[in-house]
């Protein structure tokens, strides 16, 4: 009667098993020593020992005469627990008997002495599937075990064994094992069965087994079963994942921006009956190993899942950065989550494609960062400079702003009263004596008045709060720094109030900003901050382009030329004081 490759070639001694030396060590010592413990916790994920090794340690604590901590495998106690003829020794499956009644049952067993062997040994799998209620049972009897009694406990899930039950136990953690030792321990077999099992057939079948040796010699027993020899491609058509081939031509088609041929492709799989899910799973399993390709190059090769080949992997990853492969990694994972709850996969499968061929079309954060990388990538290639050149020239970009502020910058109409008449502004205290007029005099028309700033009364004129330039334009740093006082809340201010802090200059376009660091400049850069800035600058030098905030020394400050967009000196003058001038 045929046996399975994984029942056939289970390890028999400690020293046969593969990949597990920190743990077989130990075990072995503590066998020759005679220091056991009571209770052991062997944890790791599938086919990687520890039901192997819970049954060598069975056999191993029982054994007549053991051979440097391995069982010899030929006493009456080592071939009876093969064998299964000696019942102090079980097996329990706790998927299966997970409730506080076979606890129970065990329990009371547990307490008579074994009839031909040293010790009573319990085998519990897959023990987080216990109940809270079995759970306690079994903390009952691990808490003061007899001396002939032994648990050893294996699961898959850790984190659901309760800490009570952990804390009494000595733990094991088996890890994954390297598909080299897969590998070898594959052609050992293979020469020993008599398949014809290539060197690589043998690496493919141990990366598709995710470090799990039983899961390996499973597919190698299927991969044999025909009889033919085993290599890449043969394992890739009898494991069905020749349909690795149409995952990658879709992922061409997405590097090519191509989504007619994408949905072509589709629609064929679909109408041959692809599932969507299986699909989905393929498409990510292949961008993971772009991914892991593109980001770990020298120690990729022990991360891949070995769906594909290396030619495939190299064409691929030459036509994605990083970003787009994170970008369709995270979409795909999205998309195969979806699809079990959704009313139309294919629908949702063709939507999944667009997003790939198009990263516009994918809103989420992954999608802009892969945009925005693709966009780096064109500009370092120099494609990013054309649409510079063919811009417009930067003046008749500033008209429509100048135009929009001319309405507001118009000075008073004449039949509004005369300007003497006029309020002081809100930061200025009001001035009765100007306002008062000789007896006698009557007050002149008002088109007079509009003149009398080119020549005010010495006697009469007043200070202006402001510092004034030369000319209507920019007033100088310090200045235009006072009067942005009332302009921003003491908060925002405080921002600018130091020279270590903030230094602004006008070139007679634009307004820079130089601060001392990136902190101050994402303050500055705030609209609350910008806008009120960008105004002011605009009302002395008709300047209408954003204030620019960069870090760095501030250069030395000269008089800028005056800007093609200056208002008329008048509403600068009116701007900067104006409202004082006695009419007479």
């Amino acid at each position: 009667m045929y046996q399975a490759l994984y029942r056939k070639w289970r390890s028999k001694t400690f020293d046969q098993v593969v990949g597990q030396d920190h743990v077989t060590q130990t075990l072995k010592r503590q066998v020759a020593a005679g220091r056991l413990s009571h209770a052991y916790l062997f944890t790791g994920t599938r086919g990687t020992g520890k039901t192997s090794c819970a049954k060598l340690l069975a056999r191993a604590v029982n054994c007549e005469n053991p051979q440097d901590g391995n069982p010899c495998n030929a006493c009456p106690a080592c071939r009876g627990i093969l064998n299964g003829s000696i019942l102090d020794v079980l097996e329990l499956d706790a998927a299966s008997n997970n409730g506080v009644d076979d606890i129970r049952a065990i329990l009371d067993e547990a307490v008579y002495t074994p009839a031909t062997v040293k010790k009573r040994v319990y085998i519990i799998d897959e023990v987080h599937m216990l109940s809270n209620q079995a759970f306690n049972a079994l903390l009952q009897i691990l808490e003061e075990p007899p001396e002939h009694l032994m648990f050893i406990l294996a699961t898959t899930e850790v984190h659901k064994v309760l800490a009570t039950i952990k804390s009494r136990c000595q733990q094991f953690a088996f890890k994954r094992i390297h598909p080299g030792d897969i590998a070898a321990h594959l052609l050992h077999i293979s020469g020993e069965e008599g398949i014809q099992l290539s060197g690589g057939g043998a690496a493919l079948i141990a990366r598709l087994a995710d470090g799990g040796m039983r899961d390996a010699l499973s597919l190698l027993d299927q991969c044999a079963g025909s009889g033919e020899a085993v290599d890449e491609e043969r394992v890739l058509s009898c494991l069905g994942l020749a349909g690795n081939l149409e995952a990658a031509a879709l992922l061409e088609s997405a590097a090519g921006g191509d989504l007619a041929a994408a949905l072509e492709r589709l629609d064929g799989l679909y109408a041959n009956g692809k599932e969507m899910t299986a699909l989905a799973g393929e498409l990510s399993a292949l961008v993971r190993d772009l991914l892991v390709r593109k980001t770990a190059p020298r120690a990729g090769s022990a991360l891949m899942t070995g769906g594909f080949d290396g030619e495939t992997l190299k064409r691929l990853s030459a036509r994605f950065d990083t970003a787009r492969l994170a970008q369709m990694l995270n979409r795909l994972q999205r998309t195969a989550a979806d699809l079990a709850r959704s009313a139309n996969r294919r629908t949702d499968m063709e939507l999944c494609l667009a997003a790939l061929c198009d990263p516009a079309l994918d809103p989420s954060p992954a999608g802009l960062a892969a945009r925005v990388a693709r966009l780096e990538q064109g500009a370092a290639c120099g494609q990013a400079h054309a649409p510079e050149q063919a811009a417009p020239p930067a003046p008749k970009r500033e008209m429509p702003p100048r135009e929009e502020a001319v309405p507001w910058e118009e000075p008073p109409l004449p039949e509004e009263p005369p300007l003497g008449d006029m309020d002081a502004p809100a930061w200025e205290e009001p001035e009765p004596a100007p306002r008062a007029r000789p007896a006698g005099e009557a007050p002149k028309p008002q088109p007079q008045a509009q003149r009398a700033p080119a020549a005010p009364e010495p006697a009469e004129e007043k200070p202006s709060p402001v510092p004034q330039p030369d000319a209507p334009g920019w007033p100088g740093w310090p200045a235009f720094r006072d009067q942005l006082k009332g302009l921003l809340p003491v908060s925002d201010y405080s921002f600018i109030s130091s020279s270590a802090m903030a230094e602004g200059r006008f070139d007679g376009h634009r307004l820079t900003l130089w601060v001392a660091n990136e902190f101050l400049r994402q303050q500055l850069s705030r609209p609350e901050i910008s806008r009120p800035m960008a105004q002011l600058c605009r009302t002395l030098t008709g300047a209408a382009q954003p204030v620019d905030v960069q870090v760095g020394q501030a250069p030395a400050e000269s008089a800028p030329p005056p800007a093609g967009g200056a208002i008329d000196p008048l509403e600068a003058f009116l701007v900067q004081g104006g409202s004082n001038i006695i009419v007479e």
